[in-house]
């Protein structure tokens, strides 16, 4: 979803054309399936870092998590991937916090799936931090400690660092997947340049074995 878009959200978008052959086609096109990031960024040593940027009232990014979560379970012991929530907008904002918050109690990972079905099945907005404490209570998270972790210093610092990653990726829309501080690339992506609309869930697997093409060229250094 592009930063433009986040004021009139729609439950669903045209995906982009793309055709079962293409990556074997010459494989994925720079500039067209991906972006190489330049100057690279900086990651941790020893690791190939992946980061999904998304937000939980993203439409393509609900669509994408399975995939996504499948994919990242697989993955060799060189590369570490993390998501990271955006912050396109002040509710956004509220959601990052949300996410964060949940990653200090070691939440994140049980809530989520409750968390995407309440904003996008159920239509919750989850706007409003005693409404989060509240939705997220029966699922064994303590309101008071919530509330703490939303409002403390090392949530807030969480949030300033994700939003400078977004700016240094240069991240206008979500889900995007960054690599290695070198490349980026998204299921939006993925479908670029090819002739036939896919299901956001075809793309989303494309964007994947891109993502696997991307991390071997980290690991090559190509």
């Amino acid at each position: 979803m592009k930063r433009r878009d986040f004021s009139a959200l729609l439950a669903s978008a045209p995906a982009l054309g793309a055709t079962g052959s293409a990556l074997a086609q010459g494989g994925p096109v720079e500039g067209r399936n991906y972006q190489v990031i330049n100057p690279p960024l900086s990651t941790t040593p020893g690791k190939i870092e992946v980061v999904e940027f998304f937000w939980y009232g993203c439409p393509h990014c609900y669509a994408f998590e399975p995939a996504v979560e499948a994919w990242a379970k697989q993955l060799p012991a060189d590369v570490a991937f993390r998501k990271v929530h955006v912050a396109f907008r002040a509710n956004v904002k509220i959601h990052q916090r949300m996410f964060y918050a949940l990653e200090a109690l070691g939440k994140e990972a049980a809530a989520r799936p409750a968390i995407f079905n309440a904003m996008h099945q159920q239509g919750l907005g989850l706007d409003d931090a005693k409404e989060q404490a509240k939705f997220l209570s029966p699922l064994g998270i303590d309101p008071v400690k919530y509330q703490e972790a939303y409002n403390s210093f090392g949530v807030a610092t969480k949030c300033s660092q994700a939003e400078k990653l977004s700016e240094a990726y240069r991240i206008d829309g979500v889900p995007m997947l960054g690599v290695a501080g070198r490349f980026l690339t998204s299921p939006g992506q993925a479908g670029v340049g090819l002739g036939q609309r896919l299901p956001e869930h075809e793309l989303g697997a494309r964007a994947l074995q891109i993502t696997d093409f991307l991390i071997q060229r980290a690991r090559n250094k190509a």
